[in-house]
């Protein structure tokens, strides 16, 4: 599947201002209480580490292409 960049920048642009303060300030991570949400899914490995990179289980990688398809996929 091929995806569309401008959807992709769209999405990341709405997930910054979506998790950032009053001022408009934003973390360049995501939010802890999803990533936990995600590990309580079984979409990804335990996010609390010190590691700046978080691990997509078989099903969360599976999920998530499948989501990235529909959301960001090109249309013929």
């Amino acid at each position: 599947m091929e995806y569309d960049d401008k959807l992709i920048e769209e999405a990341v642009l709405a997930l910054l201002a979506a998790f950032s303060s009053s001022g408009g300030n934003a973390w360049k991570g995501f939010d802890f209480t999803v990533m936990n949400r995600l590990h309580e899914q079984g979409f990804i490995q335990n996010p609390v580490n010190k590691n700046k990179s978080v691990w997509l289980t078989d099903e969360g990688l599976q999920h998530g292409r499948q989501i990235a398809d529909r959301l960001f996929g090109k249309k013929p």
